[in-house]
């Protein structure tokens, strides 16, 4: 009787924690983690410090790392469907991993070809996926109209297609450090607004005593 008390209750506890168990990891691209640091991602994409773009430096470092996927050594194509994947950090921090697919390995794929595959790694998708604005780089300049997302506490997971091209991608990103990253940026488009005067000011300033400098110099050294 004891036995069978002890089975049940197993049998209860692994229905309970089933879906937790068979639960995706939304927080994973391939061999990417949201989280990862700055160095570990040029690592892994076999870049340089130089190919990081400081998007602002105040008041909080954003910087973005725009990766290529290597081609096949015999053909002009890529390995696989992703054209090109855009890291976006926060303070150092892996906070959002935009991916294009290329056009020509998505062509003929409907909306719910691109859900059923991505569904296979993820998990059920939710249908109604939250608006996603548009990102920096040239596979992302136009607003993105979401097609669906997979969440939960911690990530999105989000199918979106280009209202501009129809080229679709996909957008994972930390809710957490997203958030923090949009007032982060918000508030530095704020204050080059604030000081754009003064800079500009001040660059025209450094230009004209440049000009001088150099003018000084060579009223000094020229021969006609």
């Amino acid at each position: 009787m004891k036995t069978m008390r002890s089975s049940i209750l197993c049998f209860v506890v692994l229905l309970l924690f089933a879906p937790l168990l068979c639960a995706q990891d939304l927080s994973k691209y391939r061999h990417f983690t949201l989280g990862m640091s700055l160095t570990k991602v040029l690592e892994r994409t076999e870049q340089r410090v130089a190919d990081v773009k400081v998007v602002h430096d105040r008041p909080t470092l954003i910087q973005e790392v725009t990766w290529w996927p290597p081609n096949i050594s015999e053909t002009s194509l890529r390995s696989d469907g992703v054209e090109q994947i855009l890291f976006s950090f926060y303070n150092g921090e892996l906070y959002k991993i935009s991916v294009t697919y290329n056009p020509s390995f998505t062509e003929g794929l409907t909306e719910g070809d691109m859900v059923k595959s991505i569904s296979a790694k993820y998990g059920p998708a939710t249908i109604v996926a939250p608006e996603i604005g548009s990102a920096t780089n040239a596979g992302y300049e136009t607003k993105q109209r979401p097609v669906v997302s997979w969440e939960d506490a911690q990530y999105s997971v989000n199918l979106v297609r280009s209202s501009f091209s129809d080229v679709l991608g996909l957008v994972l990103s930390s809710k957490r450090a997203n958030a923090q990253a949009d007032l982060a940026i918000a508030e530095a488009v704020k204050l080059d607004e604030q000081e754009g005067p003064n800079r500009e000011a001040a660059r025209q300033k450094k230009q004209t005593d440049d000009l001088e400098v150099a003018r000084q110099k060579n009223q000094k050294s020229f021969r006609p």
